[in-house]
């Protein structure tokens, strides 16, 4: 019955992305909104403002020929304030996190020696954050960056 009325209803922790005859028109934020379809007002889709969670495994060798397989937990949220940028420029946000994960990964662990990747876990967690804050500034923020060899 909203939908006919032209009220839509935008819940918390998400933003709706509005059109105006196809063309962005604003972000709204959770609560109630008039959007009359006679018009050409619509909602184009919503986004997410939580903290998701991306867990990429990822198998290197290491310098002295030693496979290790390396889990990167990623955790990163939508800005709200660059919703518009995340919804329309991003088409898989998880794929797109992911290849850059592997990059850095398999840029430096090979460099190092088994023994060596694991003393400096933590500094190959911070060049994988560092490389998608660089990224990412844009579309979302990046969180946290764990890794865990198996």
């Amino acid at each position: 019955m909203g939908q006919i009325l032209g009220l839509v209803q935008v819940d918390q922790s998400t933003v709706a992305i509005k059109e105006n005859f196809g063309k962005f028109s604003e972000v709204l934020e959770p609560g109630c909104h008039f959007l009359p379809w006679c018009i050409g007002q619509q909602i184009a889709g919503y986004l997410s403002l939580r903290v998701r969670q991306l867990d990429v495994r990822c198998e290197t060798k290491t310098k002295d020929n030693v496979f290790v397989t390396v889990v990167a937990s990623v955790q990163y949220r939508a800005l709200a304030d660059k919703a518009s940028d995340a919804f329309y420029k991003l088409s898989n946000t998880r794929e797109q996190i992911q290849s850059y994960v592997f990059d850095v990964i398999r840029a430096t662990v090979p460099k190092l020696g088994l023994d060596d990747a694991f003393e400096q876990k933590n500094e190959i967690a911070k060049a994988v954050e560092e490389e998608l804050e660089k990224v990412s500034a844009k579309h979302f923020f990046c969180l946290i960056v764990v890794l865990n060899f198996l």
